[in-house]
């Protein structure tokens, strides 16, 4: 229980929220004192509008972000207030504002959070409006309240300066342990594989996430402001990270194979997985080590592990004899040498958190590193592109805007209460996709249900001001903790503030809370509504646009291990990012699948095939992680025509998918079997001479390289199959999705 607590107090939501508690109270007690109330609430609302805007980024980029948002929330309340009066404008003044506003969107996810807080601002706006000399002093207010949010914002900066960064990677370190440990379940006799790689998926979705989060703060940090010995450990961290997920992805083998040859011989496989476990263990425990800033000391013996893997594969020698044992010989020590090379990956990432950072480890791994993040630059032309129904962007902007409209004109002209509470409610719900606005939707109006029922049991027992206001104080501090943790608390403990805040300053608290249900019930059903019946952004017609982007994203892949294959050389910072791309379009895809489970069954349109064309894209990944690994670790000869002919059959495949989805039918011809058999045959054929001609070997050295060049033939076979099953799902979407229209 202790350690929940702890693990939640430490956690960034919860330090996030500290923020704009702080700043929004600490305004709210001085000026109280001073008899201007009114005064420091302006100046809370102007932290509570900054506060969406601080998301993780380098501290030029943190400072630039929220100085805009402080600009843009002060001078729209202005504007609203000016404008209000003069109703023949007003009403297509506010509808483009809030369509401009919503399209900002386009520029990212900062954009993305800026324009939410600006949305907050204009819905807040008519909360209290003003006019004369008194609006500009209220909007004034509200950026002085955004900039003393900038203020605590940056004292946390430099009283911390590595904490959040150290909190993203033991995330990402115990995300990694996890899919380490999925990996490992794979050895278990009779394993649901169906279930194991669906868990791999959606993990990868949160993976994905992280790794942005922490590129955007430790790149944009290591180029923008030089790089400090912590930022330099923890930039050695996260490669490190990413290379351990390509090598639990690069352990592809067929499992199926691999229990029909060794289940009689359970001492193997049993040493594997309690490896692969062990691996996944050490992992966790230094995730728990960093986010208690304790020393860390390894439980597991990961080389006694080792040792007993190696002893394992000698007992099966032994027991079927040399000439008998060679093959399961040959794919027992692959398996071994992936399980040492992820064991030298751990031993750096526990070496940087238990002794002297050695900045020799991260030589030549930071080049050209900007090249991993996202430009941060904003092209008009961007936002004049996305002026159009095909842009997911432009719909959400435009339904929002018609459903806010429709919001302020109930609320204006019918006996509501307070027409603001319906346009929050709407704001705060609304998202551009179907299932998560239905969610929000619903746990709103519970949340703000329970919230008004317990707040006003409370009010009803309890007069004391003192005690309701440091009830608000909590129920502020941990409704804004659980935004992104639990909507449903959010909501009702954000819903319980408020109402302690108006029960300090009211009297009629018992309308107040009939009102405040009625408002959210009236927004959540506009915005549910909207969402289905506007435009709506049903996931199915978004799913090819994933899934051209996610085998691309392989082809590109393949492409760059071909390259290394063919020069040799180092990695190339093409070859890790288009390995980067990837991963991020394989999690993208999945995430697709995921918001489309959430629809109404008569829109998840295809699921079956979507979600094979998910496992094929993650497996082919998979395979070419394998390969990629491969000729990275060994001393692989120059790639022969054979090779490429095999790799180019690969390619036109996945351009033959591509060409599916974009609805030309003019597909490339590949060879015929028949071909590609005399291909393989040849591959193996040149490895054979290139043995025999290229050194002197003794027949056993000589079968266990033979081995090897099977091994990379098998992957291509492999990549060919999977390739072909991607090309032949896509058409049977294609052609369903034809009949259905």
């Amino acid at each position: 229980m202790f350690y929940k607590i702890r693990k939640f107090t430490d956690s960034t939501y919860f330090t996030n929220a500290i923020k704009v508690t702080i700043a929004a109270v600490i305004p709210v007690v001085v000026f109280s004192y001073l008899g201007k109330f009114e005064m420091g609430f302006a100046m809370a609302l102007g932290a509570f509008f900054t506060y969406p805007s601080d998301i993780p980024s380098s501290l030029k980029h943190k400072i630039n972000g929220i100085l805009v948002t402080a600009l843009l929330v002060s001078g729209i309340n202005l504007l609203v207030n000016i404008v209000y009066p003069l109703s023949w404008i007003f009403y297509p003044f506010l509808a483009l504002l809030i369509f401009l506003i919503s399209m900002i969107s386009v520029y990212g996810q900062r954009a993305t959070m800026v324009s939410f807080s600006c949305l907050i601002s204009v819905s807040l706006a008519f909360a209290s409006i003003n006019t004369g000399w008194t609006m500009v002093v209220h909007s004034g207010l509200i950026l002085a309240g955004s900039l003393f949010y900038l203020l605590i914002s940056l004292i946390f900066h430099y009283v911390r300066p590595h904490r959040y960064i150290e909190l993203q990677i033991a995330d990402c370190i115990k995300l990694t342990a996890k899919y380490l440990k999925l990996r490992g379940d794979l050895w278990t006799v009779n394993a649901d594989k169906k279930s194991i790689i669906e868990k791999q998926l959606h993990l990868q979705v949160e993976l994905n996430a992280i790794h942005q989060n922490i590129r955007e703060v430790l790149i944009s940090s290591h180029t923008t402001s030089g790089s400090s010995n912590q930022n330099r450990k923890m930039l050695l961290v996260f490669i490190s990270l990413v290379e351990i997920l390509e090598l639990a992805l690069s352990t592809a083998f067929d499992h199926d194979k691999l229990h029909q040859k060794f289940d009689d011989h359970p001492n193997v496989l049993l040493s594997y997985q309690r490896l692969a476990y062990n691996l996944a263990a050490s992992l966790k425990l230094l995730s728990k080590s960093v986010k208690k800033h304790t020393k860390y000391l390894s439980k597991n013996t990961l080389l006694r592990d080792l040792n007993s893997l190696q002893l394992a594969i000698a007992d099966y020698e032994n027991d079927l004899k040399k000439n008998t044992a060679s093959e399961g010989v040959f794919m027992l020590t692959t398996m071994l040498q992936y399980a040492e090379k992820q064991v030298e990956k751990i031993k750096i990432v526990e070496r940087a958190f238990t002794l002297n950072f050695n900045s020799q480890d991260l030589k030549g791994l930071d080049k050209d590193l900007e090249k991993f993040l996202t430009p941060q630059y904003y092209p008009l032309i961007t936002l004049t592109e996305n002026f159009s129904f095909s842009s997911t962007i432009f719909r959400h902007s435009l339904r929002l805007t018609i459903t806010l409209m429709v919001g302020f004109i109930i609320g204006k002209f019918l006996p509501f209460h307070n027409v603001y509470w319906i346009l929050l409610t709407i704001i705060v719900i609304m998202r551009p996709g179907y299932g998560l606005t239905k969610a929000r939707s619903l746990h709103r109006i519970i949340g703000t249900f329970f919230g008004g029922l317990i707040a006003f049991g409370i009010l009803f027992v309890v007069k004391d001001i003192s005690v309701i206001s440091i009830l608000s104080i909590i129920c502020m501090l941990l409704g804004f903790s659980f935004t992104q943790i639990n909507y449903k608390v959010s909501a009702t403990f954000i819903t319980m503030y408020v109402v302690f805040i108006y029960g300090i300053i009211t009297p009629n608290i018992g309308d107040l809370v009939q009102y405040r249900i009625l408002d959210t019930v009236v927004g959540a059903v506009l915005a549910f509504l909207a969402t289905h019946f506007l435009w709506p952004s049903w996931e199915f017609l978004n799913v090819p646009v994933y899934l051209e982007k996610a085998i691309k994203a392989n082809q590109d892949y393949l492409k760059e291990i071909s390259i290394f294959y063919n020069k040799k050389g180092s990695i190339s910072t093409s070859y890790r990012l288009a390995r980067k791309n990837a991963f991020i379009e394989i999690g993208n895809l999945m995430a697709s699948f995921q918001r489309m489970v959430q629809e109404p069954k008569s829109k998840q349109k295809q699921l079956p095939q979507v979600y094979k064309l998910a496992v094929l894209n993650h497996s082919l990944l998979s395979s070419l992680a394998s390969l990629g690994t491969y000729i990275q670790s060994h001393k692989t000869t120059s790639a022969s025509e054979a090779f490429n002919v095999v790799v180019d059959t690969v390619l036109k495949n996945l351009d033959n998918a591509i060409s599916l989805l974009k609805d030309n039918h003019n597909l490339q011809e590949n060879l015929p079997k028949e071909d590609l058999a005399m291909r393989f045959s040849e591959l193996k054929s040149i490895r054979e001479k290139e043995l025999k001609e290229g050194f002197p070997i003794d027949e056993e050295a000589f079968q266990l390289k033979m081995q090897e060049a099977q091994l990379v033939i098998e992957q291509l076979i492999w990549l060919i199959n999977l390739s072909q099953s991607i090309v032949k799902t896509t058409k049977i979407i294609k052609e369903k999705g034809a009949e259905s229209r």
